[in-house]
């Protein structure tokens, strides 16, 4: 079954008892049983530990990225907590030295006492990346391309490291979506959604998503969402699941209109940089021509000539059509300043290290007619 075809059957079974096309949200917290300990279908005694709902999302979810095992959370951050509560006191994790806010603050400030050990580094730098691994290495952890800085990671280089030395390897596949890039294909244990963003695509809805390759590595992360509880509920499952079945024709019109916007920008005068992996002068176009397939995405960040700061706090006054808001990956078009917003929790001199500077401005480009968001960043940067 191809993709497209994928996003709207795979996985999927029309209701048994009724017929229904789309599952039902089954708005219920237990299940009857026809003895102590028999529920009526084993597969469903409470909510917490399986729903109809929330197992028809997995499922889709299993199918787009080609895994074993889906599970969906609450937040993207609470699939990535659950991950990490495979390791323990003493473990060493390697992480893209770029990364969303919340998942650097998760690392450094939430498990900063629990004894692992985070190392954020340069994924391009593949010699220095392997120097850092030793015994204690159990996990590499990658984003691509990158929240804000538009970075990407060779994912099959990576992967054929991380299996000679047997750590797990996951990816925040977030920005690119399964549209586009296919980590569990390219030699990835593990994908990262915050299914917020494009799965959900319309700006609805909290949600995260583990798609685990392995089978029992799925079970064992499946244990530990039940029992620490932080599984999405059944009316949210169900608008993540109606999001699926357009994300190829979202996607298509996201990548569309994001190389049409970041070419406009790359040509405007008051512009100094635009990060965008579709343009050929982008560092690692190369990667993307390789591992995005079909497209580059709907995410475009740039800075201004000025570099000042009051320029871009400026220009997300300005925007009409484009929204200032936090978030990406919705139909309509949001604007953001990473420094002040999403990256907040990122120290000053750190944000400053990587590049993350107080003139930068992240675009989520929208399915919105291009000409009008065009007129939209004219006017504001005028």
């Amino acid at each position: 079954m191809k993709f497209n075809t994928k996003t709207i059957h795979g996985g999927q079974h029309h209701d048994p008892s009724t017929g229904a096309v789309m599952p039902p949200v089954y708005q219920t917290s237990t299940f009857v049983q026809t003895s102590p300990g028999k529920p009526l279908n084993p597969e469903y005694e409470y909510s917490r530990a399986a729903n109809p709902t929330r197992t028809a999302l997995e499922n889709a979810l299993a199918s787009i990225e080609n895994g074993a095992r889906g599970l969906a959370f609450s937040s993207g951050l609470a699939a990535t907590d659950c991950l990490l509560r495979l390791f323990k006191a003493g473990d060493e994790i390697i992480a893209m030295d770029d990364l969303y806010g919340g998942t650097y603050r998760l690392f450094t400030r939430l498990y900063k006492d629990s004894g692992i050990k985070f190392h954020f580094v340069d994924m391009n730098d593949l010699d220095g990346f392997q120097k850092l691994i030793n015994e204690n290495t159990k996990l590499v952890w990658v984003e691509t391309p990158t929240n804000p800085l538009m970075k990407l990671a060779d994912i099959e280089a990576i992967a054929q490291i991380t299996k000679k030395h047997n750590i797990l390897f996951a990816v925040d596949n977030t920005f690119a979506t399964p549209y586009l890039q296919k980590p569990l294909d390219l030699g990835a244990d593990i994908v990262m959604h915050s299914a917020t963003k494009y799965l959900g695509g319309h700006s609805d809805v909290i949600a995260g998503a583990l798609i685990i390759k392995d089978k029992a590595l799925g079970e064992e992360l499946h244990f530990k969402q039940f029992a620490t509880g932080a599984t999405l509920g059944p009316q949210d499952s169900f608008l993540v699941l109606r999001g699926i079945k357009t994300l190829h024709l979202r996607v298509q019109r996201h990548c569309e209109n994001g190389a049409k916007v970041a070419e406009f920008l790359q040509n405007h005068p008051k512009v100094e940089r635009v990060y965008y992996p579709g343009l050929e002068n982008h560092p690692f176009h190369e990667i993307a021509k390789k591992q995005m397939i079909g497209g580059f995405g709907g995410m475009v960040t740039f800075t201004f000539k000025t570099g000042k700061k009051e320029d871009a706090i400026s220009f997300l006054e300005k925007v009409n059509v484009f929204t200032l808001a936090e978030s990406l990956g919705g139909v309509e078009s949001l604007a953001n300043h990473p420094a002040l917003m999403t990256h907040a929790s990122i120290p000053e001199d750190k944000r400053k290290e990587i590049g993350i500077t107080d003139d930068l401005v992240r675009l989520s480009v929208g399915i919105e007619d291009v000409e009008d968001l065009i007129e939209d960043l004219k006017q504001a940067l005028a």
